[in-house]
């Protein structure tokens, strides 16, 4: 089975939650079920932040249809690095519609991925709390481990400020 990074689902999280040292990269080897279930937006109500690279930032204003200097003003707040999506008052996310993401097809990487961030695949401790949440943990085929790994070493050199060496 292939899955698509651009089919993932999308998560509003803090990634610096529980994050660890990955040298050489992730080692994700428990099997792992998941199927993102339609309609389905919990993961991102969760209450954290969604951090930006500069491929984000890229993507996002081209879709906007924004310069990256106007899609910054707009929507970017932090520091080079840990830049992340500026959060309206009401909810988690300036682009969640009550029916999903309102920017589908250029969400970041970090919405993307879940739920296969690093911490998420290195603990069953943080994929307890991700099934928690999420309807479509333990659903599903079963996840090939090499894809999985892809997208967690992917976001690894993505977000290198957040998850650096010896964090824990």
């Amino acid at each position: 089975m292939r899955i698509l990074l651009g089919s993932l689902p999308t998560i509003v999280f803090s990634l610096a939650k529980g994050c660890r040292a990955f040298p050489g990269g992730v080692r994700y080897t428990s099997p792992m079920r998941f199927q993102c279930q339609p309609g389905c937006i919990k993961c991102c109500e969760q209450p954290g932040h969604i951090y930006l690279s500069s491929s984000d930032v890229a993507r996002l204003s081209r879709h906007l249809k924004l310069t990256q200097a106007e899609f910054h003003r707009q929507y970017v707040c932090g520091t080079k690095g840990r830049e992340r999506l500026r959060k309206p008052r009401a909810k988690q996310c300036p682009f969640l519609l009550s029916d999903g993401c309102g920017v589908h097809v250029a969400k970041p990487l970090q919405c993307k991925a879940f739920p296969f961030w690093p911490e998420i695949l290195d603990k069953a401790s943080e994929r307890r709390d991700a099934a928690a949440y999420c309807p479509g943990l333990g659903k599903g085929p079963l996840v090939n481990i090499r894809v999985a790994r892809r997208v967690a070493n992917q976001m690894l050199r993505e977000y290198p400020d957040i998850y650096q060496p010896g964090e824990e």
